[in-house]
């Protein structure tokens, strides 16, 4: 008896989480830019705590310098490209 109600429970849980959604939320689609824009902020933000982690003296020198060098090339790329995107922005409002 105490069997057979933990595999109805168990099963239960599992066609809950398991269960395929009927009803999905559409979520507008992210501009090019737009998608950038917020992973620029995230490239900051491990800038920063990976500022914090140094002076905390969690990091040795070489994976400092390493992963600081990777995330500054990684904003200077993301930067790049989102220049990119609003001087073409810009000209086509011009035009």
């Amino acid at each position: 008896m105490i069997i057979a109600a933990c595999a109805l429970l168990a099963a239960g849980c599992l066609a809950y989480i398991f269960w395929p959604q009927s009803v999905r939320i559409a979520r507008p689609q992210k501009s090019r830019i737009e998608f950038l824009r917020e992973r620029r902020d995230v490239v900051y933000e491990n800038l920063r705590d990976l500022n914090f982690e140094n002076k905390a003296g969690k990091l040795s020198p070489d994976d400092y310098e390493s992963l600081r060098s990777s995330l500054e090339n990684e904003a200077a790329e993301l930067l790049a490209e989102i220049d990119t995107l609003q001087h073409a922005e810009w000209n086509e409002a011009q035009a």
